[in-house]
């Protein structure tokens, strides 16, 4: 259990000194972008780090409970208004497969089933289950994916900023001690049941997933009148952010060219489809412009939410749109896969 203890220690070290560095030098988004860089440096340079496991899940808990917690009855009323945005969406995951798949064969040299599931715009951990199971090379999709968590964590920040003038310092809870403890203990509860049931069920996303679904059912129910903490927030972007840098240890300088390399620039064509997605939402009027940049930017749910959070974006309308691309990866690359197999090699 405690085989990795110092390894995970010099982890947390290392990203404390990256949220110290990014709060001395005044850079934005310090529990984020801190640990992710600090971390992130160290594993390119050699540093044995190691996440926190169940505890780096469990950060995800505290967004699910964040998420579910804004979903009103109000929110629920408008959920008709954005039917029409919401089937772009699998005309969005299609694009993407289809300039993606072919991108990672020919450029990048991946085999048929790594290429597929690198190309597939899920969830990072679903996509490299997915691929395992159908024999892909999961380092190389465990690296893809990675990236373009990472590529995307540093370019939307800096898209809304530049180009939207959104401020980055939107406040994301109120203070714990603000909170009545009637309310704390319901969201630890909903976190836990949420996160720990979804599991039991086999829940995709359980971490994150179950407690948005208790949370959002206690929210609807009036139960649940708060998010979490600012402080359970905070420590949440520290996780994320760390985790995302710790999946670079031990990357070699071949994969650096090759696959993290080939991994970044799918970020650009993954960004133009997006841009091009955000002005079809933007100019029909069916959707505000940072709202659907962020619901069609294909980060993951837990860090699109909470770049939702940071900007004041409407979280609903956000996260609609990732999950309905989520479900319908994870409920149809399966199937597609098989169907694209069986067509005869490029």
């Amino acid at each position: 259990m405690f085989t990795n203890l110092p390894r995970q220690i010099l982890t947390l070290a290392i990203a404390a000194l990256g949220v110290m560095a990014f709060q001395l030098l005044s850079l934005p988004l310090p529990f984020l972008f801190g640990p992710m860089a600090a971390s992130l440096v160290a594993a390119l340079l050699g540093a044995n780090l190691a996440g926190l496991g169940q505890i780096s899940v469990g950060a995800r808990s505290i967004l699910g409970v964040a998420i579910g917690a804004s979903v009103t009855p109000a929110l629920v009323a408008q959920v008709p208004q954005m039917l029409a945005s919401m089937a772009l969406v699998p005309i969005y995951i299609l694009l993407i497969g289809l300039i993606g798949v072919p991108y990672f064969r020919k450029i990048c040299r991946f085999d048929r089933v790594t290429a597929f599931y690198a190309a597939m715009p899920g969830g990072a951990a679903d996509m490299v289950l997915f691929g395992q199971e159908a024999g892909a090379n999961v380092r190389q999709l465990s690296l893809v994916h990675a990236t373009r968590l990472l590529v995307i964590m540093i370019v939307a920040p800096i898209v809304l900023v530049q180009i939207y003038g959104v401020a980055l310092n939107h406040p994301i809870g109120q203070p714990v001690g603000e909170i009545p403890l009637a309310e704390l203990a319901i969201m630890i509860a909903a976190a836990l049941i949420g996160w720990k049931g979804g599991e039991r069920i086999g829940l995709f996303g359980a971490a994150i997933l179950g407690p948005l679904i208790v949370a959002m059912i206690l929210s609807l129910t009036g139960l649940l009148h708060f998010r979490p903490p600012r402080e359970a927030l905070l420590a949440a972007q520290f996780l994320i952010g760390m985790g995302i840098g710790v999946s670079y240890v031990g990357v070699t300088l071949r994969e650096l060219r090759d696959t993290v390399a080939g991994g970044a620039a799918f970020v650009i064509i993954l960004a133009i489809l997006a841009a091009a997605m955000t002005e079809i939402v933007t100019l029909t009027g069916l959707g505000p412009p940072v709202e659907g940049f962020l619901a069609f930017t294909p980060g993951g749910q837990a860090e699109m939410s909470m770049l939702a959070l940071i900007t004041g974006a409407d979280l609903g309308f956000v996260i609609v749109h990732h999950l309905t691309r989520i479900l319908l990866v994870i409920m149809g690359a399966p199937l597609l896969f098989r169907l694209w197999k069986s067509r005869p090699e490029d």
